[in-house]
């Protein structure tokens, strides 16, 4: 049954028949933004990492190799106490699907978590510096893609906010662990020695803002469950928190300690919100009929005035 034929308006009202959606709602539990969370630390610290190795900033190195396998382990963790058993984490590693985001991106974690945790085994023990540095820099290729898959992941489903927003999540993601893994790891330097992580958590948080304001506004009508309800709360405090912790790293990060940590503890927490708003955009957006019909009706009236021109100039 098309979606046109499957609800009926009531003035501004639509509903479906028998109250039912006409998208189910993500089965997904709370590990998950939680999940999109660590795996954006674990996957940009891992290239920030490589890089500071590079400008022979031995400390960030090490710090940020040791935040991207801490958050690496934390991931598949979340990710099986949201599937309930260990066995269905395995199983998904018997075949790989290019096509799927969800395959590709658990091989991606699984290479990726390796890596990382290999790399930061070796720091510790100082010892294998070549099976070291192949290791960080495998976990430095794959990190970006772990920090920015799930974003493509939510988008490839039939859920109209994350769908509509299939060209802008995927930065998104990645401005969030950006900012993310900056602040993180300036949580663990000194403040002189902080200055490229401070500099990416303030870049990172600015820019996540800017997406996700950018992306509200075009998705129009979908993109008003950001301002309501669980979604639009969260979407708040991630503004708020991301905008005031830049404000402090950029003005006195640089010279206070505690004011690195203050402020790299709310890039961190405006960073998790965002996360969160996105997930619960998802589920209040399935319950709505009219965020999946309104856009349907939208490309089918466009598709015809373009038949229409079409057969004009024919």
């Amino acid at each position: 049954m098309s979606a046109d034929n499957s609800i009926t308006g009531v003035g501004s009202e639509m509903r479906s028949y028998y109250g039912r959606p006409i998208v189910k709602e993500p089965v997904w539990q709370p590990e998950i933004p939680w999940y999109f969370f660590t795996g954006g630390i674990g996957g940009a610290s891992s290239a920030l990492s490589l890089l500071a190795r590079i400008a022979r900033n031995e400390r960030l190195a090490k710090t940020a190799l040791y935040v991207s396998a801490v958050a690496d382990a934390v991931s598949p963790l979340l990710l099986i106490s949201d599937l309930g058993r260990p066995d269905r984490f395995l199983n998904m590693f018997r075949v790989f699907k290019v096509t799927s985001p969800m395959s590709v991106g658990s091989w991606i974690l699984a290479i990726s978590g390796g890596a990382s945790g290999t790399a930061a085994l070796l720091e510790l023990l100082d010892r294998g510096r070549p099976v070291k540095y192949a290791a960080e820099a495998v976990s430095a290729v794959t990190g970006p893609p772990l920090a920015t898959y799930t974003g493509t992941l939510i988008a490839d489903t039939a859920i109209p906010v994350w769908h509509e927003a299939r060209r802008e999540l995927p930065f998104l993601f990645a401005a969030s662990a950006a900012g993310s893994a900056g602040a993180a790891n300036t949580l663990f330097l000194p403040p002189d020695e902080a200055g490229p992580a401070r500099r990416l958590a303030i870049g990172g948080a600015v820019a996540s803002n800017i997406l996700s304001l950018a992306m509200q506004l075009r998705l129009g009508l979908v993109g008003e469950v950001y301002h309501q309800g669980e979604s639009g709360r969260y979407s708040a405090v991630a503004k708020v928190c991301t905008g005031a912790g830049a404000a402090l790293l950029r003005t006195r990060g640089r010279r206070s300690r505690m004011a690195a940590v203050v402020g790299s503890a709310l890039v961190l927490g405006g960073e998790a919100a965002l996360r969160w708003s996105v997930f619960k955009a998802g589920f209040q957006s399935a319950r709505d009929p009219r965020y999946t019909v309104l856009p349907q009706r939208e490309r089918i009236r466009a598709r015809g005035m373009q038949a229409g021109r079409n057969v004009s100039l024919i």
